[in-house]
């Protein structure tokens, strides 16, 4: 073999191995490759580092959205975003109606979060909106150190979620009490962040995901938590997940913090929740404790699930063979997040 020969060799399995590795991360953090202060919503805000930034300018507003999935842009902090859309062809605009913010993991989309959770088929049989944000460059900034590049170019997703609730209910009649927001890890993570740091969501569900950064003095908020005990990259322990790098390089991932049961007892007490009530049927052990003004706060365990979303498509035949987590079959998550934002509109 000459050299320029041996040189494209060493280029064509450079690229082979970044594809397979860019997979098990996607994969591992919440996408699908193969399934492809307080803010108020649309409020100015500033980024981590204090500098004074524009106002968010969203498109400008039509009276309607057609039904079916599309695709939608604004601008926020100066920095072009994207979201996708899906209203019900049966729903009716005759009345305010509900709105859920689907938060896909890190390397995913809002297309692929729409793809893989299963999100429109319920929203058709209930009567809701469902939006998928695009993170740039896949990912959300949660933390100091978590997750990705946003983290480095001082993104600030709160911002960007809460001016696309805006730009929506200027486009469709949504019912400001039924706002919710729903994530899967890195997703999960942002959920959380909303919770802490806007009034604008009644509830909010995670999987897999869990707080990061300050929450000095967030407002009681209702709170669904749905997470596996093997899961080696969100730990139900609270030690450093598998992907864990301190924070640092290219791409920061830092996910330590206090496990998840104990942020679950911290959302309790913000709530003033009565203690839990706990029934194991199997695998699930579901935690419930009722709170003043309406408000729950529940922890689903799922023993031995791993980092995945219960419910979703099984593995493709590639994805077994990574050895990536396969969804649990002992739940459906997406039906059980939707049931619990049902019953909680944002109270005071």
């Amino acid at each position: 073999m000459d050299r320029r020969s041996h040189r494209m060799e060493i280029i064509r399995r450079a690229a082979v191995l970044a594809l397979a590795t860019a997979s098990v991360l996607a994969v591992a953090l919440g996408c699908d490759l193969v399934r492809s202060p307080r803010r108020e919503a649309g409020a100015p805000t500033a980024p981590t580092g204090g500098v004074p930034t524009a106002a968010t300018t969203p498109e400008a507003p039509a009276p309607d959205v057609a039904a079916g999935s599309s695709t939608h842009r604004l601008t926020v902090d100066g920095r072009p975003r994207t979201f996708r859309l899906y209203r019900p062809a049966t729903l009716s605009l005759a009345k305010p109606v509900p709105l859920v913010v689907v938060l896909h993991g890190a390397l995913g989309s809002g297309r692929q979060a729409e793809t893989a959770y299963g999100w429109n088929a319920v929203a058709d049989r209930h009567g809701f909106v469902v939006a998928y944000p695009d993170g740039l460059h896949q990912s959300w900034a949660v933390s100091e150190s978590c997750c990705g590049p946003p983290v480095r170019e001082g993104i600030d997703d709160v911002s960007f979620i809460t001016a696309t609730v805006s730009a929506i209910s200027a486009r469709l009649p949504i019912d400001a009490e039924r706002v919710y927001a729903a994530g899967i890890s890195n997703g999960g993570m942002l959920a959380y962040r909303l919770a802490c740091d806007t009034t604008t969501f009644a509830a909010i569900g995670v999987v897999a995901g869990k707080l990061l950064g300050p929450c000095p003095d967030p407002a009681p908020i209702s709170v669904l938590h749905i997470h596996g005990t093997a899961d080696s990259l969100v730990r139900y322990d609270g030690r450093p997940g598998k992907l864990d790098n301190g924070g640092v390089g290219l791409l920061p991932v830092k996910i330590g913090g206090a496990p998840v049961p104990d942020q679950i007892d911290r959302w309790r007490e913000i709530a003033r929740c009565h203690d839990p009530e706990v029934r194991t049927e199997g695998t699930v052990t579901t935690s419930r404790a009722r709170c003043p003004d309406g408000r729950d706060v529940e922890l689903i365990t799922i023993a031995g699930a791993g980092h995945q979303w219960p419910g979703a498509a099984p593995l493709t035949a590639a994805e077994r063979l990574l050895g990536l987590d396969p969804p649990v079959t002992t739940l459906a998550a997406t039906d059980v997040i939707w049931a619990f934002f049902a019953d909680h509109a944002r109270q005071g």
